[in-house]
């Protein structure tokens, strides 16, 4: 064979692989447009769904539930943007599978039944913190930012020197303002319990050690206090909660990754490959 036939022969597969990519990149995209035009029929009943923990908030407080469009344009803008979260939260799945189903060829028996778990895990922590975002975080964020109506009317009251004082400053939210702090909370903890699916995948690679979790454990409880100091309101309790959460998340890392390499020592053993390590 010369030297353009085996060029050709090696561009061959290169071009089915790239054929393949883009095949599943347009399907990625057409579910994603399907599932966004959904997100978009239904936008107004999810925005009614994230608003439940604001209105409780209000209602503990004797205040009405209301929001308030700032901008002409703002009302289409918070449509558009719940249809996208919407409509990347429904479509993830699809897109998930069709890049399995790329890269899944490529890849050894053992290495795929590795590789799954994690794939499906990480949708399923990430629900799993937002969830506790939106049940948990979200009531205390609230009625720890709306207890700053008090303080301005204390504020007002003290500087008019009246009999009848004025009722100070009430909450009347920006819909698009309250919409992005509300996805803030649910995205940044829906990422913070994606550490023990990322710290275990690792594991699983070879590239970090239980035995090197634990030695740097100290400087792990630092880096889970200052996110939680930037992700959740300025109350500590709020952080604690954040803290109480994800720390524990770290330990069962921990312990997964320790059992996996416990079954990789009793493997390499019964293959006689294992090797001890030089003290």
């Amino acid at each position: 064979m010369s030297h353009t036939d085996e060029m050709d022969a090696s561009a061959a597969p290169l071009i089915e692989h790239l054929k393949e990519l883009r095949n599943r990149i347009l399907i990625s995209i057409a579910a994603f447009a399907v599932c966004f035009l959904l997100g978009y029929l239904v936008w107004d009943k999810i925005f009614n769904i994230l608003s439940i923990p604001m209105c409780k908030a209000l209602a503990d407080r004797g205040q009405e539930c209301q929001f308030i469009l700032v901008k002409l344009q703002e009302g289409f803008f918070v449509a558009i943007k719940i249809a996208v979260w919407g409509g990347f939260a429904l479509a993830f799945p699809i897109v998930a599978f069709q890049m399995w189903r790329f890269v899944a060829p490529g890849l050894y028996r053992n290495e795929k039944a590795a590789f799954l778990p994690f794939l499906v895990a990480s949708p399923v922590m990430f629900i799993i913190g937002a969830s506790f975002a939106y049940f948990v975080i979200l009531p205390f964020a609230f009625a720890f930012f709306l207890g700053f109506q008090d303080n301005f009317k204390d504020a007002m009251e003290a500087g008019a020197g009246l009999a009848a004082a004025p009722k100070g400053v009430v909450y009347t939210g920006s819909v698009e303002a309250f919409l992005a702090l509300t996805m803030t909370f649910v995205m940044a903890f829906g990422l913070c319990f994606q550490l023990p699916v990322l710290l275990t995948l690792m594991g699983k690679a070879g590239i970090i050690s239980s035995q090197g979790l634990k030695a740097t454990r100290k400087y792990a409880i630092v880096a889970i206090m200052a996110v939680a100091a930037v992700v959740t309101p300025p109350d500590v309790f709020s952080q604690l909660i954040l803290f109480a959460a994800v720390y524990p998340l770290y330990e069962i890392s921990i312990f997964m990754i320790g059992r996996f390499e416990r079954d990789r020592e009793a493997q390499a053993r019964a293959d006689g490959t294992w090797v001890e390590d030089e003290e």
